[in-house]
Formats: C-alpha cells, sequence, structure tokens
C-alpha cells in the first residue's frame, strides 16, 4: 500500500491462525479492507503487539429465554424431563421484561468472553406465548451494536400433543423467526412432529435446528428419520442437531456408521458439554458415563460440527459465563483431546459453527466484517491451553469491550 492509502482503522502485528507470522489488518466501513505484514497507511492504529486475533466466538446453541433461573426453584433434577418440567413450571409466569433482563445479563457476558454472532432458541407454545419472543427480537435489536442474534423458534414440550403450538410458531416464524426446531422426544408422535418442523421450514425457507436423542440408550433414536427428512427435502447443510448424546454410548462399529449416514445427510451435531455432562450418567453408582458425543473426531470424518452454551444458570445447567473459549478448553479436557488436536477444538466455536449457521461473511479476511477479538496469547493451540484473558473486541470495526490485564503489586 502507498502512502496515501487511508483507512478507518488498522490492527499492527496481529498474529492470525492463518498467518505464520503477524500481520496488519486493514478496516474502511467496518468492513476487513486490506491484510499485509506491513500496511503504510493513514489510520487510527491499534498495536496488538503479536497477541491472536480471532474474528469472534460464534455459539450456535443458546436459551437465552430460560437463562438466569437459579433461586426461582430447586436444582436437584436428574433428568432432561425433570429440567423440562421445572421450566415449564416458572415460565406462565415470564413477561417480556422478565426474559428481556435475563437475556442482557448473558448477552452482556457474552460480548466480553468474545461472541460475536448467536443463535438462541425460543420457546414457543400456549403457555408462554410469544412473550418470550418478544423480548428475545428486542434484544436483537437492543444488542446489535456488539452482537448478531438469530433467532431459532422451537416448542419445547411437543407439537402434536400440545394444540395452539402450531399456530403460534407460524406466527413467530411470519414475524422474524429466523430458524426453526423441535424436540421429538417430548412428543407423542415424534415422526410427524419432525415432519411438521420440516414442513414449515421449507414454506418459510429457514433453517432446521433441532434438539435430538438427548439420552444414552442406543436402542432408538430419532437421527434416521432427521437424516432421510433432510436428504428427502434436499436440505442437507441446512440442518442441525443438538445435543445427540446417544452417539457417545455407540460401539465403534454403530458409531462409525452413525458418522457416515449424518456426513452423507449434511446434517450437522452441536455438542453442548455442560449440560450433557450435568444431566448425563446422574443414575450411575459408579463410574458415571461422560455422555459427552466427541465432535472432533465427527469433524474429521465429514461431519459439520460446532461446540454451544445452551444453557446457563438455571435447571438444565446451573453453571455458566457465556465464555465459549472456557466451553471449548472445558470440551478438550473433558473429550480427551492431544495438544495435536487443540486448533480443532477451537474451529468448534469459531469457523465450523460459522459453517453451520450458513454465515457467508465470517472470517479475517478482505471484504468480511471486521469482527475481531483479541486474546493474550499468540496460536491457537494457547488459546485452547492458557485460557489466556480476551482483551478487547471489535464489532463491524467499533470497539465494543477492553478488559484490563491483572496487575501484581510486588513487594
Amino acid at each position: 500500500m502507498n502512502a496515501k492509502t487511508a483507512f478507518d482503522l488498522v490492527f499492527r502485528n496481529a498474529k492470525t491462525r492463518s498467518s505464520a507470522i503477524p500481520v496488519d489488518i486493514g478496516v474502511s466501513g467496518g468492513r476487513i479492507a486490506a491484510i499485509a505484514p506491513r500496511l503504510e497507511c493513514e489510520a487510527a492504529e491499534v498495536e496488538v503487539d503479536g497477541r491472536l486475533a480471532l474474528p469472534g466466538f460464534v455459539d450456535t446453541h443458546i436459551h437465552l429465554d430460560k437463562a438466569c433461573l437459579l433461586g426461582r426453584c430447586g436444582h436437584d433434577h436428574g433428568s432432561v424431563s425433570e429440567a423440562i418440567a421445572a421450566v415449564a413450571a416458572m415460565k406462565r409466569e415470564f413477561t417480556i421484561e422478565d426474559v428481556y433482563a435475563r437475556g442482557a445479563r448473558v448477552l452482556d457476558r457474552a460480548i466480553v468472553h468474545g461472541t460475536t454472532r448467536m443463535r438462541t432458541h425460543v420457546e414457543i407454545d400456549p403457555r408462554i406465548g410469544l412473550r418470550s419472543f418478544e423480548a428475545i427480537k428486542a434484544l436483537k435489536r437492543g444488542y446489535a451494536w456488539a452482537i448478531e442474534l438469530s433467532i431459532c423458534v422451537f416448542p419445547q414440550e411437543g407439537l402434536t400433543n400440545d394444540p395452539g403450538a402450531e399456530e403460534l410458531l407460524i406466527a413467530a416464524l411470519r414475524d422474524g423467526g429466523e430458524a426453526i426446531g423441535g424436540c421429538p422426544y417430548m412428543d407423542t408422535d415424534p415422526n410427524t412432529h419432525l415432519q411438521k418442523i420440516f414442513d414449515l421450514a421449507q414454506e418459510f425457507d429457514v433453517d432446521v435446528d433441532l434438539h435430538l436423542d438427548f439420552d444414552l440408550d442406543p436402542s432408538w433414536w430419532h437421527l434416521d428419520e432427521v437424516c432421510r427428512q433432510t436428504e428427502r427435502r434436499n436440505y442437507q447443510g441446512r440442518v442441525a442437531i443438538g445435543h445427540a448424546t446417544k452417539l457417545s454410548a455407540l460401539p465403534p462399529d454403530r458409531l462409525q456408521a452413525a458418522t457416515a449416514l449424518l456426513a452423507k445427510s449434511g446434517v450437522a451435531v452441536t455438542v453442548l458439554p455442560a449440560t450433557d455432562l450435568y444431566l448425563m450418567g446422574r443414575d450411575a453408582t459408579h463410574n458415571a458415563p461422560r455422555g459427552l458425543t466427541v465432535a472432533h473426531k465427527l469433524a474429521e470424518n465429514g461431519v459439520l460440527c460446532s461446540v454451544a452454551t445452551n444453557n446457563l444458570l438455571n435447571p438444565f445447567t446451573p453453571f455458566g459465563d457465556a465464555s465459549l473459549l472456557r466451553m471449548a478448553n472445558f470440551y478438550a479436557n473433558v473429550a480427551h483431546a492431544g495438544i495435536s488436536e487443540f486448533e480443532a477444538c477451537l474451529d468448534l466455536v469459531t469457523d465450523l459453527p460459522a459453517r453451520l449457521m450458513n454465515l457467508r461473511d465470517y472470517g479475517i479476511a478482505p471484504g468480511n466484517p471486521a469482527d475481531l477479538v483479541i486474546l493474550d496469547t499468540d496460536s491457537g493451540t494457547n488459546a485452547i491451553a492458557e485460557l489466556p484473558d480476551m482483551l478487547m473486541g471489535f464489532k463491524n470495526g467499533r470497539q465494543v469491550f477492553e478488559r484490563k490485564k491483572p496487575v501484581l503489586f510486588r513487594p
């Protein structure tokens, strides 16, 4: 670049996952305009000093509408159905203001932990109506300065067995719902449940993101029907399943066959470590199973995968800080990932979830939005190993947070 080239902002000496040496990243009009070892230009500057720049984390599966419920009910729930029942008993009393406040608390944390894109699932049924949906739409508008929120509407407690739920789903899809989910294991007619969800997805031209096969009994599952529906409707690349903990209970030969089926059908898998570990295997008296599907191994064999937050501070998961880097580190520990696989674990909260959400403008590349997070480390491997401080973040070239490094007061 010559001396007359002008940018709005330049990141100096940034390490990226694709460059062996530090580079400068020039930003113009909120987008990345150039990347080079040295940009000679006129611009405001951010000195990165050899630290790692990432394109922001992508959370493909979270429930903002039922987060932060600690204190409203007991939390010694031993099963998925008990957790669902606990929230069902509370959500009749949810107000738009309540859901907004709890969701905002999570988004505030997610932003300072570097998340820039997020798909939130929102329960739609006759008990909650569209109140949570309205609150999440308001959050989407109110937080657009820092995070892009995509809304996936779904019936948590069934569909064919819940009169009025389908009409409410249609109303939400007509008013901004950007994906549709389902929960067939909560329905008295799981296959019809899935058929209706796919019908609505096609009618409104939205992606499908299902809660599926969330237990450790591999003698039955709904995976085959999901793959069949996906292929029959040519929906490859537009369908994801969350949890899929049954896959963790399969012997190697069956897991190999299931992996091949998922890859052939173009069905993605989102693993939710905090919830899956908290709720699976709780009835074991000893040697409890992890209940965690090994996403990076599936990805090695052609299945698009992500690791995401799911729930935090509620009956499904009474933990959480909305940090996807911490979740990737947590996943790597539990999944027995070797050091050579740490980069693949980072992929599960960055590039791969961006593909799962069909984000065409993600990544540190010219033309893409200048969504950048600066970590106090120098490589993707070390990001997983060290859990480094998140120093600052930018959305469309505008700084959205800064976290000061701790200072030691030595004697």
